[in-house]
């Protein structure tokens, strides 16, 4: 059993209270859905994001801009990220782009879905992705061949 990806469980409820944080900050004047992220990285910084909407429609959800903020700062190896909206029937989960935008980072580290009572969910970026198309897709193609 590969224990890498085990989070403890007192950073697994800070990441959680960070992206219920994050999501007040959110840009949502169209679909009024406010979604926080948390992103742990394998240094143990985090680093927050939340969604940003536009009138076009053009928008950027809450992981990604997670992502986007440790990586602009030399991050690109993850443990964990925690996602929080206000459905309270079920958990947030990402949508399909945010989901290849996760797995582009590995297929090992953990999704942390929760409700507002801090209820949670944690898979697997490769849980939530199966059959993905990543970076070891691409190993046998040679001069944009197969």
């Amino acid at each position: 059993m590969d224990l890498s990806n085990i989070i403890q469980q007192d950073t697994i409820k800070i990441l959680i209270r960070k992206s219920h944080e994050a999501k007040a900050n959110a840009f949502c004047k169209y679909s009024h859905f406010r979604v926080g992220a948390a992103l742990l990285c394998d240094d143990g910084t985090i680093y927050t994001g939340c969604n940003v909407e536009n009138a076009a429609y053009c928008s950027i959800c809450a992981e990604m801009t997670a992502i986007a903020k440790a990586v602009s700062e030399g991050h690109t190896k993850f443990k964990a990220i925690a996602i929080a909206s206000d459905l309270e029937n079920e958990i947030i989960a990402p949508c399909g782009p945010c989901r290849q935008f996760l797995i582009e980072f590995g297929t090992d580290w953990v999704v942390i879905m929760t409700k507002p009572d801090m209820t949670y969910k944690q898979m697997t970026t490769g849980e939530l992705l199966p059959l993905c198309f990543a970076e070891e897709s691409l190993n046998g193609m040679k001069n944009g061949t197969t």
